[in-house]
């Protein structure tokens, strides 16, 4: 089916870092399954909901996103006795029980680990294997969570055993590698105590999805489970540890590209790769998720990935080493989300990126690109994030055609000139629930006003830091009460914290330090009852505290 072009409303990297546990729904096989994806980045957060997204298998939980789900009623036709006779039918079509030695080797293997409730971070998770016993009632273990079996043989073709709260070592040994007939196996958000990957992992030669991902595995990848050729999804992703980590070195990516030439999703977020990127990894014509975050990489990034003519989602962000140039982009290019954040790739961006039709997401921030931001940009009418901020080299002009962005929900920019014409522009972007402008001047007749910003009602987040603002800012934002973050550090805010803030009663972030602000802190800050950050300091306040301001939860 197609693809939805979701993006979640992350209001600012400080904010999501403030969340290390951000919540998903994992879809095995069409089944789902709830289940965390914790990572301690928010880039890693926002990188593994784009997985989700991509990969075909995964659905995020509307918790996270606000996105709600459609539900159709069946058909008004559909009567009480043809459900009735669809379930005496499904009831009379009993497949084989489980086999013997398969059986034993799950309960095997549940013996062989701890269940452990920290060993799974997400809340309502639960221990899949606690319900697996061997007595007479529960024989069959095709009918176990976690397990689903063929319906013709009876062997066990897959076992989800995500965020199951498993505590423990794993080696060569382990009767899970008894089951040979494996498709997909899913050990995601367990604590495997940092054990080596075994080789054994060659015994599932008809495996296609295999996600180790979040279950603390360490040590050089096997070189057995690169001879894994029949692998479609392959997720190795996790947090990033600073003494335990997993290795892709030798054999490394170019091994990798070699021979699991059926993949379609490649995730090694955080794997210490520390080499080149392969020219052959743009052989793998199917792959349509890449992503080789905080890998280490070095050297140039081959153009050629680029173009895969399926591949939807790239990201290679925070590899400082790694280099790169944008190509032309073709019109029939796929890409949905590119991620280049914290590498070194420069050059100019090519007029041709309004050819990216499908994208939806773009963050080349803290990179070396140089030159004028292209106009063509603007067309990018499906943009929903877009960040520019940060240790690039463009002129300081960014183009008016940014405001037809009509689909943008997060902007980062910095370092840019807002002359008055630009500013307006920016008021046409009224779907934005996050705007950063950092280390920028503003300037030109609306200066003074800032009345664009009146048009931006479903901020929920402002950042401003370093922008030279004087206390017109504080006025043009005082009707838009779905802030819950505001950030106006650095700048040249004067006189008493006004009223007005008061009324943001959804606040839960303030940032008002390094100003010129003078006077009390109004007794009125109690109002703002969702408050957890308050920074004030480097003003000219005065040393008395209002004792409402205890109320507080800061």
């Amino acid at each position: 089916g197609s693809i939805e072009a979701l993006v979640p409303n992350f209001a600012t990297a400080e904010i999501v870092q403030q969340q290390l546990l951000q919540y998903s729904r994992i879809c095995f096989e069409g089944k789902e399954l709830d289940s965390l994806i914790s990572f301690a980045k928010a880039e890693a957060v926002i990188e593994a909901y784009q997985r989700v997204r991509l990969t075909g298998e995964t659905r995020i939980d509307k918790k996270v996103t606000g996105v709600k789900e459609k539900w159709n009623p069946p058909p008004s036709n559909v009567s009480k006795i043809n459900v009735d006779a669809a379930i005496d039918k499904q009831n009379q079509q009993t497949g084989p029980l489980c086999h013997d030695h398969e059986r034993s080797a799950l309960l095997n293997f549940k013996e062989s680990l701890v269940i452990n409730q920290t060993a799974s971070s997400y809340s309502s998770t639960y221990p899949k294997v606690a319900t697996w016993k061997p007595d007479e009632k529960n024989r069959d273990c095709c009918s176990w969570d976690g397990v689903k079996c063929n319906e013709d043989t009876g062997h066990v073709v897959e076992l989800d055993l995500a965020s199951s709260c498993l505590y423990g070592s794993i080696n060569s040994t382990s009767s899970l590698f008894q089951l040979v007939h494996l498709q997909r196996l899913s050990l995601f958000d367990n604590n495997f105590n940092f054990s080596e990957i075994p080789s054994a992992i060659l015994n599932f030669s008809r495996l296609t999805h295999l996600n180790l991902s979040q279950s603390y595995f360490s040590g050089q990848i096997p070189a057995e489970l690169l001879e894994l050729s029949n692998l479609e999804v392959l997720d190795l992703s996790y947090s990033n540890f600073d003494t335990f980590y997993l290795k892709l070195q030798k054999p490394g990516l170019a091994n990798l590209a070699e021979n699991l030439t059926n993949l379609k999703a490649l995730d090694l977020i955080n794997v210490h790769i520390s080499s080149t990127v392969p020219h052959t990894l743009a052989n793998l014509s199917s792959l349509r998720f890449l992503s080789l975050s905080g890998c280490r990489l070095q050297g140039e990034f081959p153009q050629e990935i680029f173009q895969l003519p399926n591949l939807q989602f790239l990201g290679v962000m925070k590899n400082p080493n790694l280099t790169g140039y944008l190509p032309q982009f073709q019109k029939s290019s796929p890409l949905e989300d590119l991620r280049l954040s914290s590498t070194r790739f420069s050059g100019k961006i090519p007029d041709s990126i309004e050819n990216l039709e499908s994208l939806s997401y773009l963050d080349i921030s803290d990179c070396s690109f140089i030159g004028k931001i292209p106009s063509s940009l603007g067309n990018l009418t499906k943009l929903e994030y877009l960040s520019l901020s940060g240790g690039n080299g463009f002129s300081n002009e960014l183009p008016t055609s940014i405001g037809n962005l009509a689909s943008l929900k997060t902007l980062e920019i910095s370092s840019f000139n807002f002359s008055g014409t630009l500013q307006a522009s920016l008021g046409n972007l009224t779907q934005l629930d996050s705007l950063t402008i950092s280390d920028s001047n503003f300037s030109g007749p609306m200066s003074s006003s800032l009345s664009w910003l009146a048009n931006l009602n479903q901020l929920t987040s402002l950042k401003f830091p370093y922008c030279n603002l004087n206390n017109e800012i504080l006025f043009a934002i005082s009707n838009l009460t779905q802030l819950t973050a505001l950030y106006l550090k650095n700048n040249q805010l004067t006189g008493p914290i006004p009223y007005s803030l008061m009324k943001l009663k959804k606040l839960s972030f303030l940032f008002l330090g390094f100003n010129h602000l003078s006077g009390r802190i109004p007794v009125e800050i109690s109002n703002l009852t969702q408050l957890q950050h308050l920074q004030l300091s480097s003003n000219q306040l005065e040393s008395s505290v209002p004792s409402s301001i205890f109320e507080l939860r800061i």
